[in-house]
């Protein structure tokens, strides 16, 4: 048995937080459990884990475990039956004159300054704001994820930067930051429309966008990408609006 598929053997010791205050929702109390992060996953491992609903932030494999609450749940994009709808078509025409050069997870100055700027402008007075560049990378990599960052360009000029992670069967949309100065573009649409069609041309099944929770007007976008899943009970179930929910346009 080779070394990996050996480690991919290995049990995970998984932790849990205490009670905190909910960054999502107001009055509710969180706790989050996660793995061992002196562990050093494999693809497999880590790809296995975000089936089952995990996350990653930095090193830390994450998922709400909440005594009394369960409105996080895990979304995934269906690649191969993804189609855009009117706005997201708009929004791929609107920037059609973009490209991405895939780089390396290494430290960059000028993505650290974009990283900067966006978190000032769209987290003001967060704990992200007052990043610096190792705290930067530890939430953004881990020695173990292959992981890239996808710059966005026009031209030379760089506009945002795709940081996703390559899963055996999909990618993960780690975070996306970009020149906030450039909003009409919505380009954080326009990069989960270029990770699903990366996904497609890789033939891998899936675009992990993290968690969703309904009660929360910042994270309706991601059912705008359909058809698309949630992870809850266990398994993954196709994401079926209430129909008195908004029309999709």
């Amino acid at each position: 048995m080779s070394g990996d598929a050996s480690r991919d053997q290995q049990l995970l010791w998984l932790y849990s937080t205490g009670e905190h205050e909910c960054s999502y929702l107001p009055d509710r109390r969180a706790r989050t459990v996660f793995v061992d992060p002196r562990h050093q996953l494999t693809a497999t491992q880590y790809g296995t884990l975000a089936r089952q609903g995990m996350r990653r932030s930095g090193s830390y494999v994450y998922q709400p475990n909440c005594a009394a609450c369960q409105a996080c749940k895990s979304l995934r994009v269906d690649a191969m039956a993804f189609r855009p709808n009117r706005s997201q078509r708009r929004c791929l025409r609107r920037n059609d004159d973009l490209r991405i050069v895939s780089r390396p997870p290494a430290f960059n100055e000028r993505h650290f300054q974009l990283y900067l700027d966006y978190v000032d402008q769209r987290h003001p007075g967060s704990s992200m704001a007052d990043a610096d560049r190792r705290r930067y990378m530890e939430f953004l990599v881990a020695d173990w994820s292959q992981t890239r960052f996808n710059e966005i360009r026009r031209g030379d000029e760089l506009l945002g930067v795709a940081v996703t992670d390559y899963l055996p069967d999909g990618l993960s949309a780690v975070y996306t930051f970009f020149d906030p100065q450039e909003g009409a573009r919505s380009l954080g649409t326009w990069a989960i429309l270029w990770q699903i069609s990366e996904a497609r041309a890789a033939g891998l099944a899936h675009v992990y966008l993290g968690y969703w929770i309904a009660e929360s007007p910042r994270m309706r976008y991601k059912t705008a990408f359909r058809p698309c899943e949630i992870h809850s009970g266990g398994r993954w179930q196709v994401y079926n609006p209430a129909p008195n929910g908004a029309a999709e346009d």
